[in-house]
């Protein structure tokens, strides 16, 4: 059996080729240039801009602003977050607690405490049964840990 020897090759191999490399040459400085936008607009300097939550304890009272400067920001941020607790319900107050580590990383590692204090303060006002009702996944579950402390 006799094979084809066509001496014509066919150039290229139609638009598909010319898709696929087109993509190869372009798709890695989209993703090069679109990674170093990304790390360019994240603040590496871990001085958050001051979230609404703080400003509003910070203001709830002179006395209360005057503490809070003096103090390390996670005590500033359980305080305020304690007034709101009393203030609305433990539900905002969680809300606000993840709100501030998503903001400022720097303060997970004080989270769990943060939540566990503010479990305690929800059985404290408003008993361990609708406590408990607040209760969500925040920080590992620590508000619920605060509420079973609190509740023995």
């Amino acid at each position: 059996m006799k094979h084809s020897t066509n001496p014509q090759t066919r150039r290229g191999r139609g638009p598909a080729r010319r898709i696929g490399r087109s993509l190869a040459l372009v798709l890695p400085v989209v993703l090069v240039l679109s990674g170093t936008l990304a790390v360019a607009g994240v603040n590496w300097s871990g001085a958050a801009p001051s979230s609404p939550m703080l400003t509003a304890a910070d203001t709830s009272s002179a006395d209360a602003s005057s503490r809070a400067g003096a103090r390390a920001p996670h005590e500033a941020l359980r305080d305020a977050l304690l007034v709101e607790l009393q203030e609305e319900d433990p539900g905002v107050a969680l809300t606000h607690l993840q709100q501030a580590v998503n903001d400022r990383p720097s303060l997970a590692k004080h989270c769990a405490s943060i939540a566990r204090t503010l479990g305690k303060a929800a059985v404290r006002v408003y008993g361990p049964t609708k406590a408990q009702s607040y209760a969500r996944p925040v920080c590992d579950t620590a508000f619920a840990s605060g509420v079973v402390t609190a509740a023995r």
